[in-house]
Formats: structure tokens, C-alpha cells, sequence
């Protein structure tokens, strides 16, 4: 036979419920996650790229290239500086020092692989969190580009 719960048992699993449902809806909101890198040139994927946060400040490492069939599968970073020279670009954060700021969030850097460029950037999100526009820039945001990466977990 069961024992039926208490209201005192109930409480606890309402409320257990409701923290869990409300972690789940703050993850929603956050750009922390999997994403889908698109080309804003050629409108193909390039990477899938695994944002993290850490003490407030958002980083992002290239956890896959969508490469040619004929591509090197553990291509470098040949153009870029400093430590990154000639590192695998699989593994690399590229995406580094991004804090909330309202709807936004700014302060960051972006290192594109392709020219081993950094620039400014600043990140928001669409569609209920499942696409995040991406901007990178050099001096003010107007004089940059855009992508869209799309959520894939």
C-alpha cells in the first residue's frame, strides 16, 4: 500500500519543480550552449561553436569545422598571432570576455581563423533564444559584420 504524500511532501516537490523550471527558463535566455555558426557570405554552416560562462563572462571554443571533403581535418590558425599562431583551430576560444549588458551582451573580442583578426563584439539573441546574431567590429559596431549562428542544444 502507499503512502499517500503530505502537503508538507507536496511543498517540497512544488517547489522543487518550480527551481527546476525556473533554471530551465533562465538557460533559455542565455546564449550559453551549442551553436551553429552561418557563413553571412556564402549562407553555409562553418563551425559549431560551445559557449560557456565563467564568472559572469561569456567565452565560446570551435568544437567542430563543417569542412570540404578535401580540406585538411585539423586545419591552424597560420594568420593568427601570438598564442594562436599555428595552433589546431579545433579547441580554440575565439570568443572571449563578453558580459551582459541589457539585451546585449558587449566588452568581448572574436577571433576570426579565417584572417586571425580579433575584433570587438557584442552578442543578442533571436527567435526566443535559438538564434544569436554575432557582430564583430573594429571601432565602433556600424563598422563590422554580422552573423547569425543558430542553437543546436
Amino acid at each position: 500500500m502507499r503512502t499517500p504524500y503530505t502537503p508538507k511532501k507536496r511543498q517540497l516537490i512544488a517547489g522543487i519543480l518550480t527551481l527546476c523550471l525556473m533554471a530551465l527558463a533562465h538557460a533559455e535566455d542565455s546564449p550559453v550552449g551549442l551553436w551553429k555558426n552561418i557563413d553571412d557570405k556564402s549562407g553555409k554552416p562553418k563551425a559549431l561553436i560551445r559557449i560557456t560562462e565563467t564568472a559572469g563572462e561569456l567565452q565560446g571554443k570551435i568544437e567542430k569545422l563543417f569542412l570540404e571533403p578535401d580540406a585538411d581535418k585539423n586545419p591552424k590558425c597560420d594568420k593568427c598571432e601570438g598564442v594562436n599562431k599555428d595552433q589546431p583551430i579545433i579547441g580554440m576560444t575565439i570568443l572571449f570576455g563578453l558580459k551582459k549588458d541589457g539585451d546585449e551582451y558587449n566588452g568581448g573580442k572574436i577571433l576570426d581563423p579565417s584572417n586571425g583578426k580579433l575584433y570587438h563584439s557584442k552578442l543578442t539573441l533571436l527567435e526566443h533564444s535559438k538564434k544569436l546574431n554575432v557582430r564583430g567590429y573594429i571601432g565602433a559596431p556600424i563598422f563590422g559584420r554580422t552573423q547569425t549562428w543558430v542553437r543546436e542544444q
